[in-house]
């Protein structure tokens, strides 16, 4: 999610065209709704550029892809996991803001905060294939295989069909018995949606069934808020490898990347 700024009026759909091995141990069956946060520890840490408003990360293909934000510095990325290096990236036209992303097969999707239009990508290239429409903010995007899931800021989310970008259904996630807003960056995983809230240093393990808060990952220790340059640099990246079960995480302008591992 974005900093928070004034609009600035409708934009063109025009104006979107471009200027492992073992890291994540496998977790216990849920028992659902546990107070005790579970804990991480970290594998190895990898440089990230500190200049990346990171909005959105995904694995595919064993590649690393981002979307960062902020009007004028907003681009989509291909990242060498190893050294931090852009190898490859897009950027937005200056009126957009980007934000969450995902990849489905050979397409990348990505969300803007504002203007309410998804950017839909060839993944190999970067070329824009097509843009779609949603009503409200963009903030984070997974997918379940099937459907794009969408959170916008509230604690709503949203399942899009993949093909034709309509709303299929809606879904209220709630801690207990109460609901969970500023849901931010999305990723699904080994059939839950993972979210990260913003301004809080801790992930939300999400039930895409009934949205119900299944527990939480705590990660205030990774890189803690004295040592950042201001409020703004948050926790904010999930990225989970299915092919080596690898887990990163990252935050907006941080320095570093982690791949983490859950501690039973």
């Amino acid at each position: 999610m974005a900093t928070r700024a004034p609009r600035t009026g409708k934009w063109l759909i025009a104006a979107a065209l471009v200027a492992g091995a073992g890291g994540f141990a496998a977790w216990a069956q849920f028992r659902g709704g546990s107070s005790d946060p579970w804990q991480v520890e970290v594998v190895a840490e990898f440089p990230h550029d500190p200049a990346a408003f990171t909005q959105g990360l995904v694995i595919s293909g064993g590649r690393l892809y981002e979307s960062t934000g902020r009007y004028g510095a907003s681009s989509i990325r291909e990242v060498d996991i190893e050294t931090g290096q852009v190898e490859r990236m897009g950027a937005l036209n200056g009126r957009l803001f980007g934000e969450g992303l995902t990849i489905r097969g050979d397409r990348a999707y990505q969300l803007t905060w504002q203007s309410g239009l998804g950017i839909v990508y060839d993944v190999a290239t970067f070329e824009i294939l097509e843009t779609f429409r949603y009503d409200g903010e963009g903030w984070g995007l997974t997918h379940d295989g099937t459907h794009l899931i969408l959170s916008d800021g509230t604690a709503v989310l949203r399942f899009l069909d993949a093909e034709s970008y309509e709303q299929v259904r809606r879904l209220t996630v709630r801690d207990g018995d109460v609901e969970l807003t500023r849901l931010n960056e999305l990723e699904y995983i080994r059939g839950e949606i993972w979210a990260n809230v913003w301004y809080e240093d801790r992930i939300a393990r999400i039930s895409p069934t009934d949205g119900s808060v299944l527990g939480w990952i705590d990660l205030a220790d990774l890189y803690p808020s004295w040592q950042r340059g201001s409020r703004d640099e948050v926790l904010n990246g999930i990225a989970f490898d299915t092919a080596t079960q690898r887990l990163f995480v990252t935050g907006k302008n941080w320095p570093k990347l982690y791949e983490i591992r859950i501690i039973e």
